[in-house]
């Protein structure tokens, strides 16, 4: 796992997130394109599975991309940063983690802002598969 991130930094500096982003997805998908590969702060996901995002700038949001993928890939991080999946996300427990001013040494509280927006993602998949609804970003 990388460091996490100080108050200084933005993730959108990191050189390994920048060379993905100008590198259009690949077939067959990889790991985490519906994560990297869709905007976070407008477009779409829905509650149906498919391998690669959609973008089209005709499209309300500009992007397209599946609820199911979307749960599968935040799983796949959860599982590293040792998050367990049934934490409330509004819990005392992740705010402190997220507001801490030096991260803890070891565990999920130690990527705390990356725990709580993982665990944000978490809970809108899993709402989105269970209603049917899509998840917008506006």
């Amino acid at each position: 796992m990388p460091e996490p991130l100080d108050g200084s930094q933005r993730a959108t500096d990191d050189p390994l997130l920048s060379k993905v982003h100008k590198t259009p997805p690949s077939d067959p998908p990889g790991p985490f394109d519906h994560l990297v590969h869709h905007s976070d702060c407008e477009g779409y996901y829905v509650p149906v599975d498919f391998a690669h995002v959609i973008v089209d700038k005709k499209a309300p949001g500009g992007h397209l991309g599946s609820s199911v993928r979307l749960l599968a890939e935040t799983r796949r991080i959860a599982e590293a940063l040792g998050l367990p999946e049934d934490l409330d996300p509004y819990s005392e427990e992740v705010f402190d983690a997220a507001d801490a001013e030096e991260p803890a040494t070891e565990g999920w509280q130690r990527y705390g802002v990356e725990s709580y927006a993982c665990l944000q993602l978490l809970h809108a998949a899993k709402l989105s598969i269970s209603t049917g609804a899509a998840i917008a970003f506006t």
